[in-house]
């Protein structure tokens, strides 16, 4: 069973690592994607970056990051993103073997098994970069492939915009909703770190497993379909 996790837009600036090495990283078909983004974005003007990726000037320190990609310090990819889902999800605290099961769609890097080492960066999945243009076009023909050649049950939280840099059929779709079915937006996030936490400690093989392991640590799941899951926020 593997967890495919969302990125954040926020991340741990620091690092303790070795700079990025494309070689170290998981799924290896995926690195010439990761070598022209990495090119592109390091190479970005401060006023070609705060276009591309929807930048304030007041947010320059994220244009920096960029500028120093093949340079900068790594954290493994579990700890480099913060936020609401990765405080939720509290992947410090996970044994390895937990750890192993949670991997993060990036649209950098395609797709992250947690121990990955990677520098902060800045890229959303729906920015468009000079030479480049939309992400999805670029990743769909080898991010998909990769993506379905993952064994067992893949559960899948990634929001629309990651999502749509490859689809994938079949695996497991979580929504998380009000007690009247509205989608909800605040919680969201917080929600699924606490499943995706509770599904690492726990890996599953059905539907039905999730609902009853999402069940046991607290959540009010239930099986809408096949491959859909909702959770009600209280």
């Amino acid at each position: 069973m593997i967890v495919l996790l969302p990125p954040s837009e926020t991340k741990n600036p620091t690092g303790t690592g070795e700079p990025l090495a494309l070689s170290a990283l998981s799924f290896p078909e995926l690195n010439p994607v990761r070598q022209r983004l990495v090119t592109v974005l390091s190479g970005l003007s401060p006023e070609e970056g705060r276009a591309a990726l929807g930048l304030s000037e007041k947010q320059e320190q994220e244009l920096k990051h960029n500028l120093v990609l093949r340079e900068a310090a790594t954290l493994p990819a579990l700890d480099r993103y913060t936020g609401v889902l990765f405080d939720a999800l509290d992947a410090p605290t996970l044994p390895a073997e937990a750890r192993a099961r949670l991997m993060v769609g990036s649209a950098l890097f395609g797709l992250l098994g947690a121990e990955d080492p990677v520098p902060a960066y800045r890229l959303s999945g729906g920015s468009r970069l000079p030479g480049v243009g939309g992400l999805p076009a670029l990743w769909k023909p080898v991010l998909g492939p990769v993506l379905r050649g993952l064994d067992g049950l893949v559960v899948d939280l990634r929001s629309g915009a990651y999502g749509a840099l490859a689809p994938l059929p079949g695996a497991v779709a979580v929504r998380v909703v009000t007690a009247e079915g509205k989608v909800v937006s605040h919680f969201n996030k917080a929600t699924k770190g606490l499943l995706a936490r509770a599904l690492a400690q726990a890996p599953v093989g059905t539907v039905d497993e999730l609902v009853d392991v999402a069940r046991a640590s607290g959540l009010e799941a239930t099986a809408t379909g096949r491959w859909t899951v909702e959770i009600v926020h209280a």
